[in-house]
């Protein structure tokens, strides 16, 4: 069953330290939510409550962690039975997973790169087809950062194009990990978001990262979003028009007043380029 609620404008990564204040009054610049539902597969009681509580009021989009399209075990269709019931007795909007893998002969539970070859396109492409066929329903896949290049026969980008064509699927576009990517492997992040084809966009992940060294960032989601990442997405914005986007926060996680004004910018940032489209 496909989720009949429209994903449009400003989302959040809810998180369960969040849940209390969500629960007394959901901020009116919140459009929806995303959760990974590893963190919740078969949680009841008081949590699992309060997470109905929040997701009954707006759409709910899941971001998965553990599906492991690019790994060479195959996918795990017990796991993707379970994430089918979740998805669809939570109603879920859209699910999405990582371009990478996370495991081999078991579960590394890290988000490790594809190489960029054809084979690995085919690869993870049939996976893709198998995994939206089992769900019936259309997923999104997320282009991901990644510090050590495993094949180069393809660059990033056309290597992302090729996936999204083969499978048949939608781009969650991290608009961070194209800037860290662009950083750590030196190429011009706007001229790989202009490579895109804006109508593969489903919806968009802004977030912060840590700077170790001037030629190293690393993807932590776990400060502020700095000014060159807002004019990537503003940029984006400028190239495809508005997409709903939603704003990572996985560590360092402030109360949520403190997040209010990162949010307030990304639906200034929609209204400014046209309002906040639906996906």
């Amino acid at each position: 069953m496909r989720s009949l609620r429209s994903l449009h404008g400003t989302g959040l990564g809810l998180r369960r330290t969040h849940l209390g204040s969500l629960q007394d009054e959901i901020p009116q610049i919140i459009d929806f939510f995303e959760i990974a539902p590893e963190n919740w597969l078969d949680v009841g009681g008081r949590l699992g409550h309060a997470l109905r509580d929040v997701t009954t009021q707006k759409p709910l989009v899941c971001h998965g962690l553990l599906l492991n399209l690019g790994g060479p075990d195959p996918i795990d269709r017990g796991y993707l039975g379970r994430v089918k019931r979740f998805l669809d007795e939570h109603d879920v909007v859209l699910y999405s997973e990582h371009l990478s893998f996370c495991g081999a002969e078991g579960l590394l539970y890290e988000l490790l790169p594809i190489p960029f070859t054809e084979e690995a396109v085919r690869h993870v492409a049939t996976r893709i087809a198998l995994v939206q066929n089992v769900l019936e329903r259309r997923i999104a896949i997320e282009n991901a950062s990644y510090y050590m290049p495993l094949a180069t026969d393809l660059d990033e980008l056309t290597f992302v194009k090729a996936v999204l064509a083969e499978a048949d699927c939608d781009l969650l576009l991290d608009i961070n990990n194209v800037y860290v990517n662009s950083v750590n492997h030196r190429y011009d992040p706007a001229e790989f978001v202009d490579g895109l084809a804006g109508t593969d966009i489903a919806y968009a992940h802004i977030a912060g990262h840590s700077h170790d060294a001037p030629d190293l960032i690393v993807d932590t989601h776990g400060t502020g979003i700095i000014d060159p990442v807002w004019s990537l997405l503003e940029h984006a914005f400028d190239q495809f028009g508005t997409f709903p986007t939603l704003l990572e926060r996985d560590q360092n996680i402030p109360p949520l007043t403190e997040l209010l004004p990162e949010l307030e910018r990304i639906h200034e940032l929609q209204h400014v380029h046209g309002g906040v489209a639906a996906a």
